[in-house]
C-alpha cells in the first residue's frame, strides 16, 4: 500500500513525515528573492530501472563536464514500477531552466526505447511530458509558454527524430489543455497507431522515441487515491464522478481509474484554477497579478471515499506526486540558498 506522501494531508491523514528542509517553507529564503523561479514536472517512461532514472535527474543538475549547474536543483523523483513512469520535479529559474531540462530528456532519450516500454499507465513517449509551471509573481504564463515552444524546437534538433505537441501557454493562439490535446492525439488509447499522429514540432514519429507533450500552464499536481478493488470499472464509476466535468465534481480535476500493485488507482491531475478559493482552506497563489487556487488533496481523498463508497468499496491510500505549488516554491528557495543539486536525496523518503 502507498504511503500517504503529502505534507498537505497531514491535518486530516495520519503518519506523515516532514522532511527538516520543509519547516518553514512559506518563508523567503536568503539569496531566493529575484529568482524567477520556474518547474518541471518532467515524465518519462522509465521507472524499473533506478540507475537510468537517476541519470536523467543528474543530466538536470550537472553539465557535460560534470559541474553542478548554478541554480538549479531535483527536489523530488517519484517512480512507479507498474505504470513504468517517473515523474522529476526540476526548478531553476525561467532563464536556465530550458538547459537543464534538455539534458535531461537527452539523457532518457539516449536509454530508453518506446519500442520494448511496458507499463499501466498511458503514454506516448520516452518523454511524455515536459510541463512547465511558474512558481509566483515573477515569471508570467506567456513567458513560460515562449520557453516551452523554444525548448521543444531545440530538443527535436538535438535528438533529430524526437517529435512533440505542444498545449496550454505554448500551443498559440487556441491554448488547448493537456487533456483536450491528450484526446486528440490518442493518448488515453490502449493501442495507437502512430503513423496517424501529426507533431506541432520535429517530423515523422519513430516508434523509439514516440512522442512527448511540451508545455506552459499554472501549476498542476499529482494526487493518487487507491481504492480497495481490483475492479476497473468500479475505479471508471468513481472517475466519473469525480472529473470536473460531472456535476457535483471536483474543479480543476482530471482522473483515470488504473490497474496498480493489485488495486485500483484513481490517478489524478489537480490543475490550478483561475479566481480566488470557494472554500476557506484552498490553497491559493498569484500570476501575473491574478489569483489561482487548487482543491486540496485532502479533499480529492474525501471525496474519492465518498463515492467509492457508493460502491462498497474503501480506500487505502494517497500519494501526492512531487509537491503542492506552494511547497514546491519554498522547497526549492531552500535547496538553491543551500546549493543542493540533488535535493531529493535530502528527503530521505522510501517511495519516491
Amino acid at each position: 500500500m502507498r504511503a500517504v506522501v503529502a505534507h498537505e494531508l497531514k491535518s486530516s491523514l495520519q503518519g506523515l513525515r516532514y522532511c527538516r528542509f520543509c519547516r518553514n517553507i512559506t518563508q523567503m529564503s536568503p539569496g531566493a528573492v529575484g529568482q524567477r523561479l520556474v518547474a518541471c514536472l518532467l515524465n518519462i517512461s522509465e521507472a524499473r530501472s533506478k540507475g537510468i532514472v537517476e541519470k536523467v535527474a543528474q543530466a538536470a543538475i550537472y553539465n557535460s563536464s560534470g559541474g553542478q549547474r548554478e541554480g538549479t536543483t531535483v527536489l523530488n523523483i517519484f517512480s512507479d514500477y507498474d505504470y513504468n513512469r517517473s515523474v522529476i520535479t526540476i526548478v531553476a529559474s525561467v532563464d536556465r531552466i530550458r538547459e537543464a531540462v534538455l539534458s535531461a530528456c537527452q539523457q532518457a532519450c539516449q536509454h530508453i526505447d518506446m519500442r520494448g516500454h511496458a507499463g499501466d499507465h498511458p503514454c506516448m513517449g520516452a518523454v511524455d511530458l515536459v510541463p512547465i509551471y511558474p512558481l509566483g509573481e515573477e515569471v508570467g504564463l506567456e513567458e513560460c509558454g515562449n520557453e516551452a515552444k523554444a525548448l521543444a524546437a531545440t530538443l527535436t534538433e538535438r535528438v533529430p527524430g524526437t517529435s512533440v505537441f505542444h498545449f496550454g501557454f505554448a500551443d498559440s493562439p487556441q491554448q488547448r489543455g493537456l487533456a483536450h490535446r491528450r484526446k486528440e492525439l490518442g493518448w488515453f488509447k490502449k493501442h495507437l497507431d502512430l503513423e496517424t499522429v501529426r507533431p506541432d514540432v520535429g517530423e515523422k514519429l519513430q516508434r523509439r522515441y514516440g512522442l512527448t507533450g511540451v508545455g506552459a500552464s499554472p501549476y498542476v499536481m499529482n494526487c493518487n487515491v487507491t481504492i480497495d478493488t481490483r475492479d476497473v470499472g468500479v475505479g471508471r464509476l468513481v472517475a466519473v464522478g469525480l472529473r470536473e466535468s460531472a456535476p457535483g465534481g471536483l474543479p480543476g480535476v482530471q482522473v483515470l481509474a488504473l490497474p496498480h500493485e493489485g488495486a485500483v488507482e484513481m490517478a489524478c491531475n489537480v490543475e490550478s484554477v483561475r479566481g480566488a478559493p470557494p472554500e476557506p482552506g484552498w490553497p491559493s497563489f498569484t500570476i501575473g497579478g491574478e489569483q489561482y487556487c487548487h482543491v486540496p488533496a485532502s479533499l480529492v481523498t474525501a471525496r474519492v471515499a465518498q463515492l467509492a463508497g457508493e460502491h462498497g468499496v474503501g480506500t487505502t491510500g494517497t500519494a501526492l506526486v512531487g509537491f503542492t505549488p506552494l511547497e514546491c516554491r519554498g522547497l526549492a528557495q531552500r535547496a538553491l540558498a543551500l546549493g543542493i543539486g540533488e535535493f531529493w536525496r535530502e528527503q530521505r523518503r522510501v517511495r519516491m
